[in-house]
């Protein structure tokens, strides 16, 4: 009968499999020969000591027993062209999961993306970072694929109680994703690898009769006695279902003015805003491999810190491990920072967030905005950080220190943030409690972090789409809209979702309500 084992090894036995073989044989007492394979099905890092480790789980089979592999298959698609209607407004992994879904269920997705498909997106990321252009409908955070393309990829989510984690991974692995998301602690699929499997995605809900209409602008909801009729595009056009998912994301700005506006019931929600701090990426593995070289065994390492000050909790947010800095403004007239990591993760910086907590308190000069506060408060922090650094794509920046006691910064080396930088004391950018809370932060993150606290290390500003400043209520056990019937709020910008795979997770969530109503 195969055995489990749970182990800890060297970096260099984890990474070959002729050495993980050696090491097994002395660990249950048999012959190298006699192991005929070994699947590994969990794999993490252990850095908390000088010598590194590596957690394994693992399965070994020996000679005559059966190895039990587990192909990874898409479900039987139906075809879906004849059956009952539902529009998915959005198209990063919420909308996208959401209609693989309700053509698993036999429903027909209509999937509405206000950008471009993910190739026809890069000429405008570019756009961004070249030329300081920013296209309402296409940039870093609208587009095929949503705000996920083309700013890492990370897999990583705490939403376990929410639904099946591994479905998600598996699925993502039968449209070409690395068998590698299912195994590693934090999985990764990388920014260059991502396209691909969302261009996969969007052609297999094509052929199977759903459609995914692309440069089209949801600009009205249409209903009647409180119940969803349909919805009209900016091109004028009607398209009519009984059922909505919304899944436009944390940055549509235009549908939380839209709901607003319609009187459909919306409300502040708190999120967490901050900078973006980039530190070489040679330094932070010394700090968390405490050695001089990291080796060729062990990947770029992230780091991940949390502190209480001045009663709000400041911590680093989708940290990339090898990463870049980008510009991912949704306007004219504002700048707004993200970061994201290629596949390998082998950029020579690494950065993070560095965000706090919000409370709706704070929110108390835009109150006049009602649901919209949030929103609001965001918007004056990105444009004046815009404003600050010299009304193009450049982003306030300042060296850590520096920032620490109030000091601008007499230069700003080059960062990986393309479009560039300028020179700013960040205390302008944030009300006056927040840069307050910042600075001593970073002085604590320093005491826990021997060598994080340096002047090599530059913040950007702002960090501020870290999450949906409103939320969309919906009813707990049908997650239909409380007030609308038939408006199924999800994802991210509904308030329901973290990140690619919970987002995913919410999606198919509501989609099996709908499933579970229109019983096909």
């Amino acid at each position: 009968m195969p055995q489990e084992l749970l182990l800890q090894v060297t970096p260099e036995i984890a990474a070959n499999e002729l050495l993980l073989k050696t090491y097994l044989s002395k660990q249950i007492k048999v012959s190298e020969r006699d192991i005929q394979h070994v699947s590994i099905l969990k794999r993490s890092i252990d850095a908390r000591q000088k010598a590194i480790k590596i957690n394994l789980k693992v399965v070994i089979y020996l000679e005559g027993e059966s190895v039990l592999e587990h192909p990874i298959q898409l479900p039987d698609y139906k075809n879906v062209s004849s059956a009952p209607e539902v529009i998915v407004v959005g198209a990063g992994p919420a909308g996208l999961f959401a209609a693989l879904q309700l053509i698993e269920l036999g429903l027909k997705p209509i999937v509405l993306e206000r950008g471009k498909d993910v190739r026809g997106r890069r000429r405008d990321l570019k756009a961004i970072n070249v030329d300081h252009v920013v296209d309402e409908d296409s940039n870093y955070c609208f587009g095929e694929g949503g705000a996920g393309t083309y700013s890492d990829g990370k897999l990583y989510t705490r939403s376990k109680k929410r639904g099946d984690v591994t479905r998600i991974l598996e699925l993502l692995v039968a449209f070409g994703a690395s068998p590698d998301i299912l195994v590693d602690a934090h999985p990764h699929i990388g920014t260059n690898k991502l396209p691909q499997i969302i261009q996969d995605i969007r052609e297999k809900i094509i052929e199977c009769g759903g459609q995914v209409l692309f440069e089209t602008r949801l600009t009205d909801i249409l209903i009647k006695s409180n119940e969803v009729q349909g919805v009209v595009t900016q091109k004028g056009d009607t398209i009519l279902a009984k059922k909505l998912i919304l899944a436009t994301g944390h940055s549509a700005r235009d549908i939380f003015e839209l709901l607003d506006r319609k009187k459909v019931f919306i409300e502040a929600k708190p999120f967490a805003l901050g900078v973006r701090a980039e530190h070489p990426q040679s330094l932070i593995d010394r700090i968390q491999y405490s050695c001089d070289y990291r080796g060729e065994h062990l990947p770029p390492a992230p780091y991940s810190i949390v502190k209480q000050v001045g009663g709000r909790g400041m911590y680093s947010f989708c940290m990339c491990p090898g990463g870049v800095i980008a510009p991912c403004a949704t306007s004219p007239g504002e700048v707004v920072t993200n970061g994201w990591s290629p596949s390998k993760r082998d950029q020579a910086t690494a950065n993070s967030g560095i965000v706090i907590e919000l409370k709706l308190e704070d929110f108390k000069p835009f109150a006049k905005f009602g649901a919209l506060a949030g929103m609001e408060f965001q918007k004056s922090i990105e444009q004046k950080a815009w404003h600050l650094a010299g009304e193009t794509q450049k982003v306030p920046a300042q060296r850590m220190v520096d920032f620490t006691q109030n000091k601008v910064s007499a230069d700003i080396p080059k960062t990986s943030y393309v479009p560039g930088t300028t020179s700013v004391e960040m205390g302008q950018v944030f009300p006056r409690f927040l840069s307050q809370i910042l600075r001593e932060g970073f002085t604590e993150f320093g005491k826990s972090m021997r060598g994080y606290l340096t002047n090599e290390a530059i913040l950007h500003a702002p960090e501020s789409r870290t999450s949906s400043p409103v939320r969309i209520p919906r009813d707990a056990e049908t997650l239909e809209h409380l007030q609308i019937k038939g408006l199924y709020p999800c994802g991210e910008g509904a308030g329901y979702a973290g990140g690619i795979i919970s987002a995913a997770i919410d999606g198919e969530q509501c989609a099996l309500k709908i499933g579970a109503i229109l019983k096909v």
